[in-house]
């Protein structure tokens, strides 16, 4: 689907008038590989400024905004682009651009994603330089410290392909992001293709892991997040046989196991310490942004904790339907009055909780990037590709197993009508649900995003043309093809204004 003459004007006219006044904010910071002392605690110090990126509010552009977070973005740029969340209202935050698909080069939350992502990347690369031009001995501990920056580089250069690239299944050669792995990278860089892109990371993602080896916990990066971002990384790529074996190297090193039932839902509000947790950012009571800034405030609130105004679709819901003992409902709020499900604009009000709960704060979770279900859903997903269909079918019965649907199992028989993709990509979605990846999962697959549902992604919708009986019928953005030029994200206007080199998504 090609995007409309005016849109190509309107991106024309944003550029020109934006030209004189946008904001001098290539990525920089105040970490130099002079200022980072050779002690451990110095480039400890360092490493740990990287990690604090992803969930800090920085002065961006002037100015700061406390709806502008790295983890924020993070969330909201992929799931309110899919068919998991709704928008109970059109909006001038930038968020609604995800769900009405009319993406501008000046949209605040992808300008920002971009800026920090670069900070992230910076950080990674000054200490990378300042241990290896250093004569001091490399300790384990040091390596370690290494082999994190290595990973932040791959994983933030990952995150930024995935928004402003296409699928890898659509072709290697296209445009990428930039990728910069110097401090000494000139301002003006071309960007690289996508297929060099997965190449920097995954040879970023091994170096990391050979380095990391005196875990500092699962707040930190450690070997097996590396390999767990390397078998995300091969499963968007398409290696089936690699996405295998690292899923493999996770799920055998016995370092974690998958919740139950039991413990399923208050894995989200106890990330630090969840059996299933590879990865997570760590946020303390002091980062409780609040209805102001929270990730959770978008899409839960207790009456005063947060805006509330995105819930779970009913496309999801209906595809939970059939099982309402499965304990993944428990992150699904309804909110009701004297047993009545209230709705805001026509939409229902279903609020999300895997963001909330963190010490009983309704504002606080430490985000989970990786955990180990995902390692399961991800070696279904190859094996699916691969004609394994039974051991496909045992790893999605293992996690139906721990939610509650024991009565519910494949026992290695596809459902009528069904191939075993479909019933892959149906767990993934249900296990995966708010977590950053449906949307990736559609189109990387080359399958059409059904947005066939009542909601204010739907242009020029009413609240009294809603009738929840039916679904809607006429609208556009209700099917979205894997080749339509909206699945990504504009490149920043700040990133077209300082560098030159750098072409425009189309």
């Amino acid at each position: 689907m090609k995007r409309s003459i005016g849109k190509i004007f309107l991106t024309i006219s944003i550029l020109a008038a934006l030209a004189s006044c946008v904001k001098d904010v290539n990525p920089s910071d105040s970490i130099t590989t002079a200022t980072i002392t050779n002690t451990y605690e110095g480039i400890e110090d360092a490493v740990n400024g990287a990690y604090s990126l992803f969930k800090d509010h920085l002065e961006f552009a002037g100015s700061t905004d406390l709806n502008n977070m790295w983890l924020r973005q993070y969330f909201q740029c992929a799931d309110f682009a899919g068919d998991d969340i709704v928008c109970g209202q059109t909006t001038t935050d930038p968020l609604y651009y995800s769900f009405s698909l009319n993406h501008t080069v000046s949209q605040t939350n992808t300008r920002y994603f971009w800026y920090i992502s670069y900070k992230i990347i910076n950080d990674a690369n000054t200490v990378i330089e300042s241990i290896q031009n250093s004569s001091t001995t490399q300790t384990d501990s040091v390596k370690q410290l290494l082999g994190e920056c290595y990973f932040l580089r791959a994983f933030v250069h990952f995150s930024l392909c995935n928004l402003f690239a296409r699928p890898y299944s659509q072709g290697s050669t296209g445009d990428g992001i930039i990728l910069r792995t110097s401090t000494t990278d000139p301002t003006q860089k071309a960007r690289s293709s996508i297929g060099d892109v997965y190449k920097s990371v995954i040879s970023d993602a091994q170096t990391g892991m050979s380095l990391m080896n005196a875990s500092r916990g699962v707040m930190y990066a450690t070997k097996e997040a590396a390999m767990a971002l390397l078998s995300r990384v091969y499963l968007y790529k398409g290696d089936a046989d690699s996405t295998i074996y690292y899923s493999n190297q996770v799920i055998n090193s016995n370092k974690f196991s998958l919740t139950t039932s039991t413990t399923y839902p208050a894995m989200f509000a106890n990330a630090t310490s969840a059996s299933e947790t590879i990865f997570c950012i760590a946020f303390t009571t002091i980062d409780d942004y609040g209805k102001n800034g929270s990730i959770a405030s978008m899409i839960y609130s207790d009456g005063n904790s947060g805006w509330g105004e995105e819930y779970a679709s009913q496309s999801l819901r209906d595809t939970m339907s059939a099982h309402p003992e499965d304990v993944r409902w428990s992150y699904i709020s309804p909110n009701t009055v004297d047993g009545v499900i209230q709705t805001k604009n026509g939409v229902p009000m279903y609020y999300i909780t895997k963001f909330s709960f963190q010490g009983g704060s309704p504002t606080l979770s430490s985000p989970i990037l990786f955990r180990l279900a995902e390692m399961y859903l991800n070696r279904a997903e190859a094996e699916a590709k691969t004609g394994q269909t039974a051991a496909a079918l045992d790893d999605i019965d293992l996690i139906r197993k721990n939610r509650g649907l024991d009565a519910s199992l494949y026992n290695g028989v596809l459902p009528s009508g069904k191939t075993v993709i479909d019933v892959v990509l149906k767990e993934r979605r249900l296990e995966l649900a708010f977590e950053g990846m449906r949307s990736y999962d559609v189109y990387r697959n080359n399958l059409k995003l059904n947005r066939t549902y009542w909601g204010y992604h739907l242009p020029g919708l009413q609240a009294s043309d809603i009738n929840l009986a039916v679904l809607p019928t006429g609208y556009e953005n209700m099917i979205v093809d894997p080749t339509d030029t909206r699945i990504i994200y504009y490149i920043p206007i700040d990133e077209i204004q300082n560098n030159a080199l750098c072409t425009q998504n189309p």
